[in-house]
């Protein structure tokens, strides 16, 4: 008699190649006009994404799928900032795009104590929340850049997850042999991203690897026991037409 016990589902992706359709595949299935198994197999594969996060599917949340023979997806990007730290004005973002039919909501915010809009965002829209956690880290922390560490950056990324974030965009691609390629091939624009930027701003003065690539392996795990969507964030995209 085996002594092992069975993994814990707790992803689509974990269900999907048990061979289980969840409520959330039947629904984008539904939306989509697609078989369930359809809906099933490609996120068994990779194929499809359904961002959502488990604590706001308890908050009932709307499931959507992103990927391969599905519809286009409209996000909508809004949030608080040190030029306009006014709540209430990105509230009437958000009830227009939830009016105007848009499928997520990405929450830029990037200044201040900015958990409270978050987790109100959480529990009072349907759509899919998006975040960038290394926006959020210097004030979730309340440290200038310099000072925040490896576990800071981790914390922050937990703190995004537990409040129900179901996707987040996360800036691994930048690490020190990126940084050491455009400093010597004479880039005309280096960092076109605020997160890549204020990463490698991080790296450059301690003289540390990017933690999120360094590390990459820990952030999957916070993402799995959630079922957290990750957006591989990039830092040095094209910036413009030359």
């Amino acid at each position: 008699m085996s002594t092992q016990t069975e993994p814990k589902l707790v992803t689509q992706i974990d269900f999907a190649r048990a061979g289980q359709i969840t409520p959330q595949m039947k629904e984008v299935a539904e939306r989509e006009h697609r078989d369930p198994e359809y809906i099933r197999e490609r996120v068994a594969d990779g194929r499809i994404a359904i961002p959502a996060n488990i604590v706001h599917i308890k908050k009932g949340m709307r499931a959507f799928g992103v990927g391969e023979g599905l519809s286009t997806k409209v996000n909508v990007n809004l949030g608080i900032s040190g030029d306009k730290a006014d709540a209430a004005e990105e509230w009437k973002k958000v009830k227009i795009a939830e009016d105007f039919g848009a499928d997520a909501i990405m929450d830029l915010s990037n200044s201040g104590k900015t958990r409270q809009f978050r987790q109100q965002l959480i529990d009072e829209t349907p759509l899919m929340v998006g975040t960038v956690p290394m926006y959020d880290a210097i004030g979730y922390m309340e440290k200038p850049l310099v000072k925040l560490t490896k576990d800071d950056l981790f914390e922050v990324v937990r703190a995004h997850a537990e409040d129900g974030v179901d996707f987040m965009t996360i800036h691994c691609g930048i690490n020190k042999s990126v940084t050491k390629t455009f400093k010597e091939t004479g880039r005309l624009m280096n960092i076109v991203s605020r997160g890549g930027s204020l990463l490698f701003g991080w790296m450059e003065v301690t003289g540390n690897e990017n933690p999120f690539y360094e590390y990459f392996d820990e952030l999957l795990e916070i993402c799995h026991e959630y079922d957290v969507t990750i957006s591989l964030g990039d830092s040095c995209r094209p910036g413009c037409l030359y």
